[in-house]
């Protein structure tokens, strides 16, 4: 292991499946899986901690107007990744893997897979070959993209309502 290209992570709390960890380097907290789990496991229940009619950087969206922080809490460091190993299934309240993970291996999700329009857009740096750049939601997406992704059945509605040409708020 090259500890000069490496960053450092401090483990910031325990969750028996997964823990929360920071990067030393640049403060960001991540999700590390702690054992494995192969494509199609439930990693995790999950339920809604708060229900707001505004997003925030930290709730998922599950209505139009209905947006849900995530309890147990510690699913909240998930971060982004235009590739990602695990999805947010808002039907069942369920924690999916999308691909193998391995014990020791961030967990990521695709955040318009939950969100029709951002509340905070970014550009994304994850350094995957299909990185999209400018992450904004669900919404801007084109069919050829949207066809490499998962969406939750509320995203599922709204993209088949576009597709079908009827007005999406």
């Amino acid at each position: 292991m090259d500890t000069l290209t490496t960053p450092a992570y401090t483990t910031v709390s325990n969750h028996v499946i997964a823990e929360v960890r920071r990067n030393t380097s640049n403060d960001q907290n991540a999700l590390i899986a702690l054992r494995s789990f192969q494509p199609g496991d439930v990693i995790s229940a999950f339920h809604p901690g708060t229900i707001s009619a505004e997003p925030t950087y930290l709730t998922v969206q599950v209505g139009d107007s209905k947006h849900i922080t995530l309890q147990p809490e510690f699913l909240q460091y998930i971060n982004h990744s235009c590739d990602p190993n695990v999805f947010f299934d808002t039907t069942t309240m369920q924690l999916v893997a999308l691909k193998p993970l391995t014990e020791g291996e961030e967990m990521t999700f695709f955040y318009p897979s939950t969100e029709w329009q951002m509340t905070q857009s970014f550009d994304c740096y994850c350094g995957r070959p299909k990185c999209l750049g400018q992450i904004v939601g669900a919404s801007a997406l084109t069919k050829q993209v949207q066809e490499q992704y998962r969406f939750t059945d509320y995203i599922q509605q709204k993209l088949a309502k576009k597709s079908a040409g009827k007005k999406v708020a």
